[in-house]
């Protein structure tokens, strides 16, 4: 598990050799994406999204928060789903640590970097937004640096984002500064709703930040997951198909900032 007062640097190595890389073909340095995986762990499905971050010139990094914690899929299921341990407060110190991580990556932009979340990352990455100053604090690492993640984030998507309690947006929102935010909603979701992130967002937009919603009326939880194990889930490839283009949008949108 992660001990508290480790520096980013040093966690941030530890969870990308857990971690799988995709580049476009080139030396770079290339813009980075960081995909973040649902509670049930790092799944096949993300690695579509990663190639679409590769087809649209970034490097893509599908990261695992399990592993380098010595957590199983099955922990994750059992636990993490549940809220009994790794919330997305705390998870949100992989964020901070993998911004750390990318500084020495010769392939790597550190300073051209998008965020994407499923569900419990969604969540973890509206947290390191919303803890702000008490980011070391709160996730144990202890050079938590919140003017990093401002100024070198372009972009974040967040896909059904877990946003109830204890998720802190909704309440305590970003501040006025911060990325352009790129979301799906689905209106049929069993497990986070859509009211909720809907609260969150619109929190977010009120305090003056850039929200974009792609909303799907007929979306469960986990649509664009075709091993998604919960029974309330249903996969759709179409929507999957037009969430895949909504990344390479956003993506576009954000290397232009």
């Amino acid at each position: 598990m992660l001990s508290a007062g480790v520096k980013a640097a040093d966690w941030g190595a530890k969870v990308a050799n857990a971690s799988k890389v995709f580049k476009p073909s080139g030396p770079g340095p290339f813009p980075v994406a960081l995909i973040l995986h649902g509670c049930g762990g790092k799944t096949p499905f993300l690695e579509t999204y990663a190639q679409v971050a590769v087809e649209a010139g970034w490097a893509a990094v599908v990261v695992d928060s399990f592993k380098p914690r010595g957590m199983s899929t099955l922990d994750g299921k059992l636990f993490v789903c549940t809220g009994t341990t790794l919330q997305g407060l705390k998870r949100s110190g992989d964020v901070f640590a993998m911004l750390a991580w990318l500084e020495s990556q010769s392939w790597a932009d550190s300073e051209r970097v998008f965020l994407a979340g499923w569900s419990h990352g969604g969540w973890s990455i509206m947290d390191g937004y919303a803890i702000g100053v008490n980011a070391a604090r709160a996730t144990g690492i202890a050079d938590a640096d919140p003017l990093k993640l401002r100024a070198r984030v372009k972009g974040v998507l967040l896909v059904y984002p877990y946003a109830a309690y204890p998720s802190l947006t909704s309440s305590r929102g970003w501040g006025s500064y911060g990325p352009k935010v790129f979301s799906v909603v689905g209106g049929k979701d069993q497990v986070v709703g859509w009211k909720y992130p809907k609260t969150a967002l619109d929190r977010l937009q009120r305090d003056g930040l850039a929200v974009d919603t792609l909303f799907h009326a007929d979306a469960t939880h986990a649509f664009d997951d075709d091993r998604a194990n919960d029974p309330r889930a249903k996969y759709r490839p179409d929507l999957f198909s037009q969430t895949q283009g909504y990344f390479a949008k956003a993506l576009g949108v954000a290397r232009t900032l």
